[in-house]
């Protein structure tokens, strides 16, 4: 685990230390949301190299795995919600765009991460499970769940805490959308360059974004991000 970890590190931290700069320079918190959306893009595509996690297509529908070890997982999982209070505690003025929701805000969130994962759970129901990224170990579950919970926490309150909050002195719905394209754009480096998965990811990821843009809208922060969790632990559980 270590030497991969270290091996990422070195990978990404002269990346991160310009972005970094960019971030502290820049005065407009649209330009240090641009800043942190380039560093997201960073972190989550190094990660694919490396083998921290597995991307592929089974006919149109995209599949999904991540490492094997739970260790590396839980490590990643909190780095990433390490960062994420650390910008928030740093930049008042990002952290007062966050509109986390209410408690109640947990059933919209299931309900939305349910929402998002069927349509491809159906359709990946006809190709065999070793065709998909094969199965994955019962004993990773908890691991991989607190991954995925704590990545998405920090993709959601990039997307549809600040860009959206930000966004919404245009309107609340042209935010929601412009969030959710803009989430989706930021995989096409992810789709085309990194992988060859193409366009059915760009298709997913704007589907996936407009869930979460609406229930922002709606519910708020929270219940996006545990949507988005819950998607991407259930696509990548085997």
């Amino acid at each position: 685990m270590l030497p991969d970890l270290l091996a990422y590190t070195a990978r990404v931290l002269p990346g991160l230390l310009l972005i970094g700069a960019c971030f502290a320079l820049a005065r407009e918190p649209l330009l240090r949301i641009a800043a942190l959306m380039l560093g997201f893009v960073l972190i989550r595509d190094a990660m694919t190299p490396l083998g921290f996690w597995r991307v592929g297509t089974a006919g149109p529908v995209p599949w999904l795995r991540f490492t094997d070890d739970a260790g590396t997982l839980l490590v990643f999982g909190a780095a990433t919600l390490a960062l994420t209070v650390t910008v928030l505690r740093l930049d008042d003025d990002l952290r007062a765009l966050v509109r986390w929701g209410r408690p109640v805000t947990a059933i919209p969130g299931l309900a939305g991460g349910a929402l998002i994962a069927a349509p491809v759970l159906l359709l990946s129901l006809s190709t065999p499970l070793t065709e998909r990224g094969g199965p994955v170990a019962a004993s990773l579950l908890p691991a991989l769940l607190l991954f995925a919970l704590a990545g998405n926490l920090a993709e959601e309150v990039l997307f549809r805490g600040f860009l959206q909050g930000h966004l919404e002195r245009s309107g609340p719905v042209r935010a929601a959308l412009l969030s959710a394209v803009m989430f989706a754009a930021c995989h096409a480096y992810l789709a085309s360059t990194v992988t060859d998965l193409g366009w059915p990811l760009l298709v997913f990821t704007l589907y996936e974004g407009l869930i979460c843009a609406f229930l922002r809208l709606r519910h708020g922060v929270a219940a996006a991000a545990l949507a988005h969790g819950l998607a991407i632990f259930l696509l990548s559980a085997g």
